[in-house]
């Protein structure tokens, strides 16, 4: 019939709106009907928890790959924690961050790059249990925009803070990871009531043990650690959550910005690695 209009359903807020609304009436999302929205954006609104299993994919595909620069050396050794382990060479032209690469090579991008680094299988292990068990909270509760905020932000945040503290050379997901506590702290506290009081509480706890192991364990960077937190308290609370408000179109754009400097940035870590690995 001509002049009908076609219904679908939100990719965000999963709700019945017309396909040529310019905006979503009940969340705000800007061309709800457009293919932008219905591609791989829409089936990340519609189901945000799957980011979580692209960032551990992508994690396990960096690892692999600064395990392949150098397959001679796989850092076998009687200490479990650099047990399978990558050289540190290829580390650093994958783009390991720190006060080397940041101030005397002026590599900045691996400020971005270093959190998809790790130096050993149960490195990324631990830290992928982490971000599967702490993700899909926050993506939950903040939402697939905010989280991606928060999660790049706090990694970049960690790396940097501990850069200005002096650590030489530093890599995993672990900033951005205690981002996320750092998040879920901000709505535990901001929420109360005794479900957000036992949340807040909960986040209260991992920040202690964090705390108790890096000054138990050697070479934890807890610079990193606790910057991130504190980035992550700090997106919680400029950002909000989702009880509090929808988000706006400038969280949206933020959110675009950092997934398309991560892919820029983790490709020319893989092009510049393999140029220095095998042609320099």
């Amino acid at each position: 019939m001509a002049g009908e209009r076609k219904s679908l359903l939100c990719p965000r807020c999963r709700r019945l709106v017309s396909s040529d609304e310019s905006r979503c009436p009940y969340c705000g999302l800007a061309r709800p009907g457009s293919r932008l929205q219905s591609g791989l954006l829409g089936r990340l609104l519609a189901a945000p928890e799957e980011i979580i299993r692209i960032i551990i994919y992508i994690n396990v595909g960096m690892f692999v790959f600064t395990l392949l620069l150098n397959p001679t050396h796989l850092g076998f050794s009687g200490n479990p924690l650099f047990f399978f382990s990558p050289a540190d060479r290829s580390l650093l032209i994958a783009g390991a961050t720190g006060r080397l690469p940041l101030f005397q090579l002026h590599r900045w991008w691996t400020l971005i790059a270093a959190s998809f680094l790790h130096g050993s299988i149960m490195h990324i292990f631990f830290n992928m249990v982490a971000l599967k068990q702490l993700g899909p909270f926050v993506v939950r509760e903040y939402g697939l925009h905010r989280f991606l905020i928060i999660y790049t932000v706090s990694g970049i945040v960690g790396f940097y803070l501990s850069c200005l503290a002096g650590v030489p050379l530093t890599i995993g997901a672990s900033a951005s990871i205690c981002g996320l506590i750092g998040a879920i702290l901000y709505y535990g506290r901001s929420r109360g009531g005794v479900y957000g009081m036992a949340i807040y509480r909960q986040a209260m706890g991992w920040i202690v043990g964090l705390a108790l192991f890096g000054f138990l364990v050697p070479g934890i960077n807890n610079w990193g650690h606790g910057g991130g937190i504190i980035a992550g308290l700090a997106c919680g609370f400029l950002l909000g959550y989702r009880e509090k408000n929808l988000g706006a179109a400038w969280q949206q754009w933020l959110a675009t910005a950092c997934v398309l400097a991560t892919v820029i940035v983790l490709g020319w870590a893989v092009f510049q690695a393999l140029a220095i690995a095998f042609f320099s």
